[in-house]
């Protein structure tokens, strides 16, 4: 999929089918097989996260064969590019929509931002258009990914080039990200930025959508314990974050993309996995097992004070994440699940 488009967010299951009805009119390039072309920097993150797990958890390098390979390079190449150094590069992305997040201002290349170093993404893994190009989570899900790249080019696909591409495009980035995607809050101090431009601006609030802040610990970007997340946690999870909803039936992050006062279990299921307070985990638990609708399936999306008002019926997202979390908890934390019935009343 990466070889057919390194820019595209969703593909076909038939590699020549025509794109979905939504985005067949999109003004962009388009290639068969390809969904929808939303450039995301996390599209090409998860992939290497996929495969770097994989083979430390099995030991196996049968999957990475001479295609691998080039799709390796591929996502380092792309990644350069949209450093955006040698201009705005190959990508641009148009579309007729009543919805502003769902097109790209300024012929289709997205806001103005300095190449400083990071990685330009114009869309958020919400498939929300971003309003600063320079997207913090994601840059830094990058740099861990890059860096699991280069462990993969030297120990197994044997390309030292490789390796040395990635790490140190990795160091690059870090280096940015450590300049320009800081910001300072009133309240809490220096936190990390959502977005930002280069140019000093910088947005301040997260979307529950992974990469995102929240989501820091969980992709590998930093320990739960590190400074700066725990201030950056403060304003996730707080009035300061535009995007946190608190209501009757349960509180967490939504986004744009559903629109206000719609909680995603996911943000619950990430602040569970960033957290080492059982209290706070055990209502994380109550929050998810009390907002399925009777459906005994995690939603997209749910109205603060009324999850039968949901979105999206089925969102395996959101379920493999639930999963794991429990998973999770069973086996490093069973005492969450026990004890007092209290805690599930």
């Amino acid at each position: 999929m990466i070889l057919i488009d390194a820019y595209a967010n969703a593909f076909m299951r038939d590699p020549t089918a025509a794109p979905l009805k939504w985005a067949v009119n999109d003004k962009t390039k388009h290639y068969p097989g390809v969904g929808e072309r939303k450039w995301e920097v996390d599209s090409l993150c998860y992939p290497i996260r996929l495969a770097y797990g994989y083979w430390q958890q099995t030991g196996d390098t049968g999957p990475f064969d001479a295609q691998w390979k080039e799709a390796a390079w591929t996502i380092v190449r792309t990644f350069r590019t949209q450093q955006r150094k040698q201009g705005r590069g190959p990508y641009s992305f148009q579309r007729e929509s009543v919805t502003p997040t769902d097109t790209l201002a300024l012929d289709g290349f997205g806001n103005p931002a300095i190449p400083v170093g990071m990685i330009f993404s114009m869309f958020r893994p919400s498939d929300d258009a971003c309003t600063y190009p320079l997207f913090v989570p994601a840059n830094l899900f990058a740099v861990v990914s890059l860096r699991q790249l280069a462990a993969l080019a030297n120990q197994v696909l044997k390309d030292a080039n490789l390796a040395e591409e990635a790490h140190a495009l990795a160091t690059e980035v870090q280096m940015a990200l450590n300049q320009y995607g800081r910001t300072k809050h009133v309240k809490y101090g220096e936190i990390w930025a959502y977005e930002v431009d280069g140019y000093g601006n910088s947005l301040m609030m997260d979307d529950a959508n992974a990469p995102g802040l929240l989501s820091l610990p969980y992709l590998g970007c930093c320990g739960i314990d590190d400074p700066l997340y725990h201030r950056t946690r403060q304003l996730v999870l707080g009035d300061a974050n535009p995007y946190f909803f608190r209501g009757t039936a349960a509180e967490g992050v939504g986004g744009p993309h559903a629109g206000l006062n719609m909680i995603w279990p996911m943000s619950i299921i990430m602040r569970a996995l960033s957290s080492t307070d059982d209290a706070e985990i055990r209502q994380c638990l109550r929050w998810l097992r009390n907002t399925t609708a009777g459906t005994g399936f995690m939603h997209e999306s749910f109205q603060k004070d009324d999850p039968k008002v949901f979105t999206r019926a089925w969102f395996a997202w959101a379920n493999t994440l639930f999963g794991e979390l429990t998973v999770r908890l069973a086996s490093e934390r069973p005492r969450v699940f026990g004890g007092d019935s209290g805690y599930w009343s």
